[in-house]
């Protein structure tokens, strides 16, 4: 599992690269499309996520190159996604890659992130996080001497409770999951 998700990031990160290169080069022409091809993908990322039908229609093996195309491409069409995301959808399409598309979107959120000068802290929660603890966790990082700090979260129930802070290379492990990891190797030791 662990490989298969370090295969999904590295692949992730080259289509994120490729599209944030392509949206640089068309920087002259349009100023804002750094801006809506972010945007775009937040839409796409929003529709994969709250939509099973969606989920499900986008990860269908059985489905021909042709099928899923036509399905995706309309869907981006009443989404009204620009015509990155859609050249984008349309090669991960061909080469069968399209599952891996909410995980291109993150990775393109944080390169978009890194060279802008945000520092993005991946927060991985139980429960979805509300306003208020988003404004506390933003606070605290602050506090903490990282400026700038942008929030990537994810739900994760296996975690139980607590958080799971990912900023730079430093990693804040306060999940419940983690504590009683923790504990149960501690009465081992112990016993």
């Amino acid at each position: 599992m662990a490989a298969e998700n370090h295969l999904t990031t590295g692949l992730a990160e080259r289509y994120a690269l490729a599209l944030l290169s392509l949206a640089e080069d068309r920087r002259a022409e349009d100023a804002g499309v750094l801006d809506r091809v972010a945007a775009d993908l937040d839409t796409v990322t929003a529709l994969w996520r709250e939509d099973a039908g969606v989920q499900a229609f986008l990860a269908d093996p059985r489905l021909s190159a042709s099928e899923q195309q036509r399905g995706a491409f309309a869907l981006l069409e009443r989404a009204g996604i620009g015509e990155e995301v859609r050249h984008l959808t349309g090669v991960m399409i061909a080469n069968r890659r399209l599952s891996a598309l909410p995980e291109v979107a993150r990775a393109f959120s944080q390169k978009l992130a890194e060279r802008r000068g945000v520092q993005v802290a991946q927060v991985t929660s139980a429960f979805p996080l509300t306003d208020t603890q988003r404004a506390q966790l933003t606070a605290r990082l602050t506090e903490s001497g990282f400026s700038g700090v942008q929030l990537s979260e994810s739900v994760d129930r296996s975690i139980l409770g607590g958080l799971i802070v990912r900023i730079g290379s430093r990693l804040y492990d306060n999940s419940i999951k983690s504590k009683l990891q923790r504990l149960q190797y501690a009465m081992k030791g112990a016993a």
